[in-house]
């Protein structure tokens, strides 16, 4: 049996086939399952209300909507392209009291403005991953063998028996130094591929402050996923463990 917090849809309950034994008929074994944990899950399920407020808060994409980019909140201002401009852009531009993403939209660019935005930012997340990778590869003493920018629902990164490494592109949101942390970690992982002593003393000679960023990337994990979604919703739920909710899902 597998219990998801998912900060959109709520407590979602998996359990085996009914075909196993002893599955034909789970819903006595489901409720005890929960209340078991149900001070936990009204904790998360608190703290996931609280967040999606907050983004509700902060508005739709459109004029002065919030939106974090490299750890900070910035102000979002939408306004048409001029001069025969073809290609939409955004820029990032000091405000008079706070930062600002200007989405310049072309005429003939027919995008949604999530799209646009969307696109520019895994251009940026692209350039700041491969900088970090430049950085730090080659004193970890590791060569990528492929490098692939994605939207996973659950983790920040990935690395392969195979040497290919594949990253969020949402990690462009987050502060550079968490950004980096998971960098660290990938490649750490084409040197040793489990999560054992060795391998922390590898993330830690590059980066010794990793738990405090992974643990930023934890708590903004609501917050970085649901933005830039239509209608502001996750496709799936983000696993949580009752009894190791604070477990490195996020980065593994």
């Amino acid at each position: 049996m597998r219990v998801t917090v998912d900060p959109w849809a709520g407590v979602v309950v998996s359990v085996p086939p009914v075909s196993r034994r002893g599955w034909a008929h789970p819903e006595t074994r489901i409720e005890a399952f929960l209340r078991e944990r149900e001070r936990w899950l009204r904790r998360h399920l608190d703290r996931f209300a609280r967040e999606r407020a907050e983004l509700t808060a902060r508005g739709r994409l459109g004029n002065g909507a919030l939106v974090r980019y490299r750890g900070v909140l910035h102000a979002l201002r939408i306004e048409p392209a001029t001069g025969g401009v073809r290609r939409s852009t955004v820029t990032r531009e000091g405000g008079d009291r706070i930062d600002e993403l200007v989405v310049r939209i072309a005429v003939a660019d027919r995008r949604p403005i999530q799209t646009v935005l969307t696109a520019c930012l895994r251009e940026r997340a692209r350039a700041a991953i491969d900088r970090s990778i430049a950085s730090h590869a080659p004193a970890l003493g590791v060569t990528p063998a492929a490098i692939s920018l994605r939207d996973p629902r659950t983790r920040w990164g990935s690395a392969s028996r195979h040497g290919r490494l594949s990253f969020s592109w949402r990690l462009v949101l987050a502060p550079p130094e968490a950004l980096e942390t998971v960098v660290i970690h990938e490649l750490a992982h084409l040197r040793v591929f489990g999560h054992g002593p060795r391998f922390w003393d590898l993330v830690a000679e590059r980066r010794p402050d990793h738990r405090a960023w992974r643990r930023w990337l934890h708590v903004h994990s609501t917050e970085l996923h649901g933005i830039l979604r239509p209608g502001g919703r996750l496709p799936e739920g983000i696993p949580l463990s009752p009894d190791n909710s604070d477990h490195d899902r996020a980065i593994a």
